[in-house]
């Protein structure tokens, strides 16, 4: 599922540039982090792989299960500083039509401004077309009590096994010391 998934979502089509490390407070009281998903999803090195596959056969990915573990990372590039991780599963629910998944996934902060704290985004992928909307719904340390909104782009395949996903989070944050 996952690897069909994946394939999709790179073939599809495809703000202002703030690294993770310096989250742009707007004039609406938001925080704006853009960042860039570095994703291997085939070979030794797999970051996203299909945990149980569609229980209908290979032309469905209704039941199918995929796990990911991918780089967070401030830039395009590979070698670009690493910010984190994004962990999560990601599950075919849609029998009929195009492709309807459910994520589930949480933007670890290893580095930066936001190192230790945690973002969790849950929501549904109804398809591939231009952004992919999913609300942010809570977050630790200094994302205690956040909620806002994350725009997924898919950038393209650097490499045959991989493909790189633009960020953008938006993110109202609880203004309380965390400790």
């Amino acid at each position: 599922m996952l690897s069909l998934f994946l394939l999709i979502l790179a073939s599809s089509s495809s703000a202002t540039t703030v690294p993770a490390s310096h989250g742009d407070k707007l004039t609406n009281g938001l925080t704006h982090i853009h960042v860039y998903v570095h994703e291997t999803f085939r070979g030794a090195n797999a970051t996203a792989v299909t945990a149980v596959a569609s229980p209908l056969g290979a032309n469905s990915s209704f039941g199918s299960v995929g796990v990911l573990d991918d780089e967070l990372r401030v830039g395009q590039d590979r070698a670009s500083g690493l910010v984190g991780r994004v962990q999560g599963l990601i599950v075919g629910t849609g029998l009929e039509g195009g492709a309807n998944y459910l994520t589930s996934v949480a933007f670890v902060f290893t580095a930066g401004e936001y190192q230790g704290s945690t973002l969790s985004v849950l929501g549904p992928v109804l398809g591939f077309k231009g952004a992919i909307e999913r609300p942010v719904v809570g977050g630790t340390g200094k994302f205690r009590m956040a909620r806002g909104y994350s725009l997924l782009k898919v950038l393209g395949n650097p490499t045959p096994e991989t493909v790189l996903f633009e960020v953008d989070l938006f993110v109202l944050m609880h203004r309380a010391k965390y400790y």
